[in-house]
């Protein structure tokens, strides 16, 4: 990569940052895997950049790399973690106000199946449009909506299991 290219995808990388970790975040409910994903896309969009950057739409090409990476983790042998007596704190990156809440949207997102999930982080976390959101994931815009509608209706069911207003 010549001088020139590097300072692009440098500029690029930086600007895409941090909305790149909120996407993986969403995707995968834990923030170090989001960065992980990330840095993932990143690092593989350097390695063939000429070719990202004459995509019709580059984020859609690193979005697209970060849904394929996080489907291929499941694929490999899980390294085992070890947990801690309580989470590193990270100030200032709370995306949901209550943490209640955010615990409650985070099960419930990581109860949709894959496909869905990430309809439903790209169209309504990202706030992508519906083509944008096909586009991302190489489907048509006609199954960006029938996975939403799917989604959101499986999102509504499980809500309102957990607060109790449905009998189990």
């Amino acid at each position: 990569m010549d001088g020139m290219a590097a300072d692009e995808f440098t500029e690029f990388m930086l600007s895409r940052w941090a909305g790149l970790v909120r996407f993986g975040y969403g995707l995968t409910g834990d923030q170090g895997l989001a960065e992980d994903l990330a840095q993932t896309a990143l690092t593989r969009a350097c390695a063939s950049w000429t070719r990202v950057r004459r995509a019709s739409d580059p984020d859609a090409y690193v979005r697209r790399i970060m849904i394929n990476s996080n489907r291929s983790r499941f694929r490999g042998r899980r390294v085992s973690e070890q947990l801690t007596e309580s989470p590193p704190d990270y100030p200032g990156r709370e995306l949901v106000e209550a943490p209640d809440e955010r615990t409650e949207l985070m099960a419930a997102l990581m109860s949709l199946p894959a496909g869905q999930r990430a309809v439903v982080v790209l169209r309504y976390w990202m706030d992508l449009s519906e083509a944008d959101t096909a586009a991302a994931l190489g489907c048509s815009t006609g199954n960006v909506k029938s996975q939403a509608a799917r989604a959101l209706a499986k999102l509504r069911v499980s809500g309102e299991l957990m607060n109790g207003r449905l009998p189990c």
